[in-house]
């Protein structure tokens, strides 16, 4: 591992980091699904559409279904097969009991709305726990991301994603610094530190 670490190339080549918004489990099944199904895709759209619109998500509380028409939808297995809710259908009551469900929507949507705003704040906080703070010293050495742009094209997927290494001239503050070349030339520009990662 000190090996790797240590190396060039590796660390030229090493993955960007990109952690994920919240993992929807609807998600995992679309991948599991497209994974047996080997590009017959066009077929499932429905199905899938239907899954996820016909699921509660954790970020609302509530189906994508029921925020957009204020009720539940009927599941084709309760067409199908005899069920209580449609033995016990009543045209009146279900007519008074939609009539309310409309009075209750703005409401719904709102409270919706604050448990998505909440999950948002307790992934943010979860996501702030996770993250070093990195901040990088006058002289000390530096890998930068290569952007899409000066990438070689020849390369392909193979051409590294980060380049260097640089050395750091000058701390401007708040996450921002200058670099120049190991022959001490200045780079033009400042770079954030999001851009940057030490180099071993």
């Amino acid at each position: 591992m000190a090996k790797v670490k240590t190396c060039d190339n590796c660390q030229k080549h090493a993955t960007l980091s990109t952690i994920p918004a919240e993992k929807l489990h609807t998600l995992e099944a679309l991948k599991k699904k497209l994974d047996d199904v080997k590009g017959e895709l066009a077929d499932l759209i429905p199905e899938i559409l239907w899954s996820y619109n016909t699921t509660i998500q954790s970020a609302t509380g509530e189906t994508p279904f029921k925020l957009v028409y204020e009720v539940e939808a009927l599941i084709p297995v309760e067409i199908r097969m005899p069920t209580l809710r449609a033995e016990l259908y009543n045209q009146n009551r279900n007519n008074d009991a939609r009539s309310t469900d409309l009075d209750l929507i703005d409401e719904e949507r709102e409270m919706a709305a604050i448990r998505q705003r909440a999950m948002k704040q307790l992934i943010q906080r979860r996501h702030d726990k996770k993250v070093i703070p990195r901040a990088f010293e006058h002289g000390e050495l530096v890998l930068r991301k290569t952007e899409e742009a000066r990438k070689p094209q020849a390369h392909g997927k193979l051409a590294a994603n980060w380049e260097g290494p640089f050395r750091i001239n000058r701390v401007l503050g708040k996450g921002a610094y200058q670099q120049e070349t190991l022959l001490g030339d200045l780079i033009p520009g400042d770079w954030n530190v999001s851009s940057l990662r030490k180099y071993q």
